[in-house]
């Protein structure tokens, strides 16, 4: 995710809505101010994370999203990386 991401609560509201979700994976933010996130699950609840992160919490402004499929990983909760 690209905009006014960071500073805003975007990765404890991501791991808030992952969870809800029941889906596994991460959330981090990135040197360059843009926040990246890895989540596996159910594709209907894959998408509903990504409309989610075209929006944030309040206070986010995000301007672009990227999607790419990447191998599960097996992983059975969801967490803030650093």
């Amino acid at each position: 995710m690209r905009g006014r991401v960071q500073g805003v609560g975007y990765r404890a509201g991501c791991v808030r809505r992952a969870s809800e979700l029941g889906l596994s994976g991460w959330v981090r933010n990135l040197p360059d101010g843009s926040v990246e996130v890895e989540a596996e699950g159910v594709p209907l609840m894959l998408s509903e994370l990504l409309l989610w992160c075209e929006m944030g919490p309040y206070g986010a402004q995000v301007s672009s999203v990227a999607s790419n499929r990447v191998p599960p990983t097996g992983s059975d909760w969801f967490e803030i990386r650093r």
